[in-house]
């Protein structure tokens, strides 16, 4: 299957040189260009993306407004996903678009291998991205920032014990596979265990089950 792309990025330079690099690849088709998150959030709605390649910093609309308007639009909330694009000084944007349905984000000075890697991924579902860097970014922001209203911790009573311990695991960037081994189950065991806890939460994917963790206090910084 072939993957479509948008990338969404204000430097004519960088944005045309990551459409470059992505349209070279067999399987990924790029399929517009905006230079501002206004023009992106239209672009999306149009093309109906799988993937939008989302800078962070952006005049007119920046990334974590334009992804909460595409992650909200119909017809794109359980289509597209999102790949933010960053630098370490700004992760409290970073953070705050994976809350608002990010499906993870990228250093802009990963190597090109890792930026085919990161859309393969988030294309496929199986966000997080960078689980290592995401974690410690997570972690850090949860630890100085409140709860929200909702107090999620109350949801947690939705899960079984074995969602929750799943769960757990998700947040401290374990794969499925790996989850298995340290359960003795089988993966695919593990993977309806994962699809239930998103399905009981209402979460989008791994990004947005490490955040909810952190939150909820399941899982607390530095563990």
């Amino acid at each position: 299957m072939t993957t479509r792309v948008i990338v969404v990025d204000d430097q004519a330079m960088v944005r045309a040189g990551f459409a470059a690099l992505l349209d070279a690849q067999e399987d990924i088709d790029v399929v517009g260009q905006a230079a501002d998150g206004d023009e992106g959030v239209a672009l999306a709605r149009r093309s109906r993306p799988d993937v939008v390649l989302m800078d962070v910093r952006m005049p007119k609309l920046d990334g974590l407004e334009a992804t909460r308007r595409i992650v909200a639009s119909p017809g794109l909330a359980d289509h597209t996903r999102v790949l933010m694009l960053t630098t370490f000084d700004v992760d409290d944007y970073v953070y705050e678009a994976l809350r608002a349905g990010a499906s993870g984000f990228l250093l802009k000075d990963a190597p090109p291998a890792d930026l085919i890697s990161a859309v393969h991924v988030v294309a496929a579902g199986d966000a997080l991205l960078a689980p290592s860097i995401t974690r410690r970014l997570i972690a850090d922001f949860a630890q100085r920032r409140p709860a929200g209203r909702s107090k999620p911790s109350l949801r947690l009573n939705a899960l079984t014990e074995r969602e929750t311990e799943v769960l757990t695991l998700v947040a401290r960037g374990s794969s499925n596979s790996e989850i298995a081994h340290q359960l003795f189950v089988a993966e695919q065991t593990v993977k309806t265990h994962v699809s239930r806890v998103f399905t009981k939460l209402d979460l989008r994917d791994r990004a947005q089950a490490v955040v909810f963790a952190y939150e909820s206090g399941l899982v607390t910084p530095g563990e």
